[in-house]
């Protein structure tokens, strides 16, 4: 179901509010560098400082925008399992492809209750979900035992962008899961070992700059030229690491606003970056165009 090129899109900010002009045009930008899908108000779009409204709205636009072009997933996860069912039932309604849904965060559930929080809301709803493991941020694992779980008992959820940082991770997922469920890297620098131990894509970061280089990284590994995906990987490897200097997506953003794609502006307590930071990206950069 899910698999390629999936851009975790920013949220375009100006004067606080939602630039919505900015959100179609990189919604556009995306789709003609024949991304698979988007997702719309995940963590990269700064969803824990959006109002109910602003998300709904954020997945309304990206659903119209993208015509049924590329898939469009919803990030409709939270630490309450009835914010995160109602969240996933409105954006079924909203005409969305699928569910981005990370684990539950700061109140720390065992294992059972993980379980029993993404059983309830695929439960409630036919779209297919993609879970996300993050433990970094989230401060719980999804263990493989739970996923295989999940994926035996529930036969919506599909999909993991996993992003524990470890191939060996996903050698372990791979093993305790059937093969049609799909295993996607949630770091764009780990994107190619994780396909080399049976992942089958990325939820990228990096892609809302260069959506077309992210691809064909992707593509290239999937048609069998491994070369020339190490070449890729080589060559966007230095500008993986700048983009995440300072927390996302403040990186991505600072780059996208000196490209004019839109303001910069993020949500506080996020805030702009330093100058020291700024130089090393604007660096970073400017060698990735020279390679």
């Amino acid at each position: 179901m899910f698999r390629g090129t999936f851009t975790a899109l920013v949220t375009p900010f100006r004067d606080g509010g939602i630039d919505t002009s900015a959100f179609e045009k990189l919604i556009e930008a995306q789709i003609a560098a024949g991304i698979t899908g988007i997702v719309a108000v995940g963590t990269t779009g700064e969803s824990p400082t959006l109002s109910h409204e602003e998300r709904e709205q954020l997945i309304r636009l990206a659903v119209a925008t993208a015509k049924k072009r590329c898939q469009v997933l919803a990030g409709t996860g939270s630490n309450a399992t009835h914010h995160a069912v109602a969240d996933t039932k409105a954006a079924e309604k909203l005409g969305a492809d699928g569910a981005l849904l990370v684990a539950p965060y700061y109140n720390k559930p065992s294992q059972e209750g993980l379980l029993r929080h993404f059983k309830a809301i695929a439960d409630a709803t036919s779209l297919p979900i993609m879970l996300y493991n993050i433990p970094s941020r989230c401060g719980v694992d999804i263990a493989p035992d739970t996923v295989a779980r999940l994926a035996n008992e529930c036969r919506n959820i599909v999909s993991i962008k996993e992003a524990s940082g470890s191939v060996e991770r996903v050698s372990e997922l791979r093993a305790h899961l059937p093969e049609s469920f799909t295993i996607l890297s949630g770091d764009d620098s780990l994107t190619l070992p994780f396909m080399s131990v049976g992942a089958v894509g990325v939820v990228s970061v990096a892609s809302n700059l260069f959506p077309a280089e992210i691809r064909a990284l992707v593509h290239a590994y999937q048609s069998g030229d491994v070369k020339l995906a190490e070449n890729l990987h080589r060559k966007l490897f230095p500008l993986f690491k700048d983009l995440f200097i300072e927390p996302n997506p403040v990186p991505v953003k600072t780059a996208l606003g000196w490209r004019g794609a839109m303001s910069a502006e993020c949500r506080l307590p996020l805030c702009e970056m330093s100058e020291a930071n700024q130089e090393r990206l604007r660096k970073s950069l400017a060698e990735f165009e020279q390679r």
